[in-house]
């Protein structure tokens, strides 16, 4: 069996209503946010490293899909989550209001 593409993932991951473009990066949408927030809580005291994201995500997407994806598809969403959701918890620069 092929392994999944990184595209793929990632289109899969839009088309769900995970992930979001914007300009050339990807975002994550508020529907992604609260599956990570309620994996972190569930997770919260657990044995994993807290700057190891890959079982939070893992987590969330075995929330939200259940037993739908195979293990190659999981690795491979969870390979592309990675880097997108340690963007999203770097701190940035606050636009003046």
């Amino acid at each position: 069996m092929p392994r999944p593409r990184p595209e793929a993932a990632l289109g899969a991951l839009e088309r769900d209503g995970l992930l979001r473009r914007e300009g050339e990066a990807y975002r994550t949408t508020r529907r992604w946010q609260s599956a990570m927030a309620r994996a972190s809580l569930r997770l919260l005291g657990g044995d994993a490293p807290p700057d190891d994201l890959r079982a939070p995500i893992a987590s969330a997407l075995l929330e939200l899909y259940g037993d739908a994806l195979g293990d190659e598809e999981l690795v491979a969403r969870i390979a592309v989550l990675c880097p997108i959701e340690a963007a999203e918890l770097a701190p940035r620069p606050r636009r003046a209001v």
